[in-house]
Formats: structure tokens, C-alpha cells, sequence
């Protein structure tokens, strides 16, 4: 008998799109399949609709809890869940029939602990918008420290809801609870325990994007959150290579110069002020690593004239940037 896949679903207010989600879970060729529903405090009526799911479906066991976002509903879902292998998929998305069936065939073929397949990007229209993550033409297995600089050179894929790993990776970390990011940070710490990956090229996961979602919404009315946390998690990924991955020192790098140049193009020009002590280490970090970036053989031409820019007068730059855009 084929060993049995937990699929981990954190639920909150999706009432609309939830059915469409756990029908295509339902729908799996790969049979030996458990569905773990997260009600992770629902207000619209989602958590009772997790309930009749259930009562449709054996295979749905369903969870409710306070509130505590999506980190503490999937690891609520790892605690509880009883398979070998691991799969995540977000409330609002759905997968094709044959996904998991795909992503166990590649671990048991390459005698690997987690396997990944492409994904999409689908709006409210239904139409396709362009790859994030391109996938490989063909599988292909993937080191550690690949996988990582390809992460860090913004190629990767990072997202756990493409994956499925083996359960016991999850013993020592979860992930982590009250920040944003929380796919990379994890598994940035966890790719030497994983070791390599297979990577496939069929693009079976489906990633809604809707306007109105957390991420949307956080990255609109929360901008120190979402860019904040991704210099603090370029910072963490710097450390962690500077003691596993010696040799993507120069990526790790490039890597923390073009996060602190992402925050640098989105921070309200409001908040470009001396009370700002996030945005004053930032600008006080190009200038003092402006020599070692204009060495820096990865960054672009045009990477290394807004650090310069940035680093002399940084609120100009971002004036006449606003006037350029219109």
C-alpha cells in the first residue's frame, strides 16, 4: 500500500473558494490521501463549511482554533496530521488531479526527502498572469546550496504549497509564527536536512491571485511588515551562509543589496525620516557597503546605480522616481 499523504489546508474567511480548493484535493489520483481543514478562526461561515466537507468525505478531518494566521494552522495541521509526506495548499488555490501522484513518484524515483512541481498564477478573470517561477524544462535534482542561490537570486521557488516533504523534517522547526515570509525563512534552515530536491516541470499548482488576500492586503497597509521582513530575513540567510554555504557569499550578498533596494523603492516617502530607525540603518548600510558592492560581480549595472543614488540622497531618488512613474 502507497504510505499516506497529509495535505495541510489553513482556513480563514475563504467561503467562496474553499469548496473549489478541497474538491480538487478530493479529486487526487494519488488515493492514499488525507485532507487536514485548519479553521484558523473563521468569521464568514468557513469553518462550518469545513465541517459539512467533512461529513462528505472520510478523508477530511477538520480542526478549529483561535485565530493565529497561516504558520500556526499548518502547524497545528503537522502536529495532527498521520501521513509520511507532508503537502500544503493554501485555502484559495487549487491543484490539478495528478499533482501528488507526480510529486511521490519523483521522491520514491530519485530516493529523495521532497520533490516540487510548478505552479501558475491564475486572476479572477481565469486568465494566466506571467511565471514567477519559471520550472525546469525537465526534472532535474537539486542541491542544497543550488536551491539556495537560486532562492537568493530570486529564481526559486520557495513556497511549501508546491512541495511535498517527508514528515519527519518537521520534528525540530515549524514554521515560524508572527512573521511574514514565513516559507523562506523556514526553509532556507531546513534545505541541509531536506538535502536535494527534485524539481518537475509540469505547473500543477494554481495560485489564485485575488486582491482582497492577506498577503495583498498586508503588503498595502502594512509596507514596514512585508519589506521590513524581508531585509531582516535577507540578514538571517546571511548569517546562515556565512557558516553551510562559505561559497554564496557574493549571492547571499547581492541578496541583502537588492532587498534593502525593494524597501528603498516602496517606503512612503513619508516615512523617509530621521524617526524611521529601520529606514536610517538601511541607508547607513548602503553607504557603508558601497565599495563591496560595486565589486560585487552579481549585481546588475543598474542594481549598483541605485545603491549609489540611494546612498547619496535617497529621498530625492525616490521624488524624482515618483515623477518618472507619474
Amino acid at each position: 500500500m502507497q504510505p499516506l499523504i497529509s495535505v495541510i489546508v489553513p482556513v480563514y474567511n475563504v467561503i467562496e473558494y474553499l469548496p473549489r480548493c478541497v474538491e480538487s484535493l478530493r479529486k487526487q489520483t494519488y488515493s492514499n490521501l488525507e485532507i487536514l481543514l485548519v479553521d484558523d478562526g473563521s468569521t464568514d461561515g468557513s469553518g462550518a463549511l469545513c465541517d459539512r466537507l467533512s461529513a462528505e468525505d472520510c478523508r477530511i478531518r477538520v480542526f478549529h482554533k483561535e485565530n493565529g494566521g497561516s504558520s500556526s494552522a499548518r502547524n497545528l495541521g503537522i502536529a495532527q496530521a498521520k501521513g509520511a509526506y507532508l503537502g500544503f495548499v493554501d485555502s484559495d488555490d487549487y491543484v490539478d488531479r495528478e499533482m501528488y501522484e507526480l510529486l511521490f513518484a519523483a521522491i520514491e524515483g530519485f530516493g529523495v526527502r521532497a520533490a516540487q512541481i510548478g505552479r501558475d498564477e491564475i486572476d479572477p478573470q481565469g486568465r494566466r498572469l506571467p511565471d514567477i517561477c519559471v520550472p525546469p524544462e525537465k526534472e532535474v535534482c537539486i542541491s542544497p546550496e543550488r536551491f539556495l542561490e537560486e532562492l537568493l537570486m530570486h529564481r526559486g521557488d520557495c513556497s511549501f504549497c508546491t512541495k511535498l516533504i517527508t514528515r519527519d523534517i518537521f520534528k525540530k522547526k515549524g514554521f515560524p509564527e508572527g512573521v511574514l515570509n514565513e516559507d523562506f525563512h523556514l526553509l532556507v534552515q531546513i534545505l541541509r536536512e531536506i538535502g536535494p530536491i527534485v524539481s518537475l516541470p509540469q505547473q500543477t499548482y494554481h495560485v489564485f491571485y485575488r486582491v482582497g488576500s492577506n498577503s495583498r492586503k498586508a503588503e498595502k497597509d502594512n509596507f514596514s511588515r512585508v519589506y521590513g521582513d524581508n531585509v531582516v530575513n535577507a540578514d538571517m540567510v546571511t548569517s546562515l551562509v556565512e557558516k553551510e554555504y562559505p561559497g554564496l557569499a557574493d549571492v547571499a550578498f547581492r541578496f541583502g543589496i537588492f532587498q534593502r533596494l525593494d524597501y528603498m523603492l516602496h517606503i512612503p516617502i513619508s516615512q523617509m525620516n530621521r524617526d524611521n530607525q529601520m529606514y536610517r540603518s538601511i541607508v547607513n548600510y548602503l553607504r557603508v557597503n558601497w565599495t563591496i558592492a560595486m565589486k560585487n560581480p552579481i549585481l546588475t549595472r543598474k542594481n549598483k546605480l541605485y545603491h549609489t543614488l540611494f546612498a547619496i540622497a535617497p529621498k530625492k531618488l525616490r521624488q524624482i522616481h515618483r515623477m518618472l512613474r507619474g
